[in-house]
C-alpha cells in the first residue's frame, strides 16, 4: 500500500484558476523544488518570513500546522516544504488518505465535489503513489482532479499512461484532468531558466487541459509574463492564461488586486482571484 507524505488535507472552496468557488477536497503533498523567497519583495530580494519561523519553532516547537503563523511575503504554503516543519506532516497511506476525505465530504461520498492534488509540488515524488490512491473503491465517484503544479516536473511514462487510462474508463462517463501551472516569474525569486520549462507543460496538455497562471504584482512583472507565454506558444502551448494578484495576506492582496485584473483585460487573459484570502484570510486548511 502506498503512503504520501501530507502537509494538509481539508475541504474549501478552490479560490483560484479555473474551477474558482466549486467545493473541493485539497490534499497538499510534502516536498518542493521551489522557495519562492521573492514573493511580496523588492526585486532581487528575498524573504526572510521562512527563516524567522523556523528559529522561533527551534525554540518552542509548533505542535500542529494550524498554529504555524501566517507570512506577508514569500511562499504562504512554506510549511509543505520546509525541512523544519517536516515532522507535522505524516507519511499517511492511501487507505487513510480516502477515509479521511469521506469524513470531510459533505455527503460521505464523492457527488460533484472536486479533487485538488497540490504543494510544494506534487509531481516532485508522488507520482507513483496517487493510482493507488486513486483506484481505491470509494474513489470511483470521483469525477475531476487538478494538479496545482510548477510546471517543471515530468510525467513519468507509467503515470502518464495511467491518467490516460483513468480520464477515459471503459464503460464510464469522461473523467476530467487539469493541471493548473503556476509557472514562477522572476518576482519569485526562482531564476528563469529553472522555472520556465515548456516542453514539460506541453506534455501534461497531452493527457489534460492545462493552463498557466502567474503571479503578477507590477509592470515588469506583466512583462516577464509576456515572455514566458510567447515560450510556451512558441513551444505549442494552446491553454488558457491567468494572472492573478500576489498577497498571502489581506493587506497586501488588496494592494493590487485591481491593478492586476486592469493588466489582464489590456492583455485579453483571465483574471484570478484568491478567494481564499478574503473569504478565509488564507488560513492554514482554507
Amino acid at each position: 500500500m502506498s503512503k504520501i507524505k501530507i502537509a494538509e488535507l481539508f475541504y474549501s472552496i478552490q479560490g483560484e484558476g479555473r474551477y474558482m468557488g466549486v467545493p473541493s477536497v485539497f490534499l497538499r503533498t510534502f516536498g518542493c523544488n521551489f522557495r519562492c523567497a521573492g514573493f511580496g519583495m523588492p526585486r532581487g530580494e528575498l524573504s526572510k518570513e521562512a527563516a524567522s519561523i523556523a528559529v522561533m519553532n527551534a525554540m518552542h516547537p509548533f505542535n500542529k500546522y494550524e498554529d504555524l503563523p501566517l507570512v506577508s511575503t514569500g511562499c504562504d504554503s512554506y510549511a509543505s516544504w520546509h525541512r523544519d516543519f517536516k515532522k507535522l506532516s505524516p507519511m499517511i497511506t492511501s487507505d487513510a488518505i480516502v477515509e479521511r476525505i469521506m469524513e470531510i465530504l459533505p455527503q460521505d461520498h464523492w457527488q460533484d465535489e472536486h479533487l485538488v492534488i497540490t504543494g510544494g509540488e506534487p509531481l516532485l515524488g508522488w507520482q507513483r503513489a496517487f493510482p493507488d490512491l486513486l483506484d481505491h473503491s470509494k474513489m470511483a465517484t470521483l469525477k475531476e482532479i487538478t494538479f496545482e503544479t510548477n510546471g517543471t516536473q515530468k510525467l513519468d511514462p507509467t503515470f502518464k499512461d495511467y491518467l490516460t487510462k483513468w480520464r477515459f474508463p471503459e464503460n464510464l462517463n469522461i473523467r476530467e484532468i487539469t493541471f493548473s501551472v503556476s509557472a514562477k516569474l522572476p518576482c519569485s525569486g526562482e531564476k528563469w531558466e529553472d522555472a520556465i520549462k515548456p516542453e514539460i507543460v506541453c506534455e501534461y496538455e497531452q493527457v489534460g487541459t492545462t493552463y498557466l497562471k502567474f503571479v503578477i504584482a507590477t509592470e515588469e512583472d506583466l512583462k516577464d509574463a509576456e515572455r514566458a507565454v510567447e515560450e510556451f506558444r512558441d513551444w505549442g502551448f494552446k491553454g488558457h492564461v491567468y494572472i492573478m494578484p500576489v498577497g498571502g495576506v489581506e493587506q497586501v492582496y488588496a494592494l493590487n488586486n485591481r491593478s492586476v485584473a486592469d493588466m489582464a483585460m489590456r492583455k485579453g487573459w483571465r483574471y484570478s482571484d484568491r478567494l481564499q484570502v478574503p473569504l478565509f484570510k488564507n488560513e492554514w486548511g482554507t
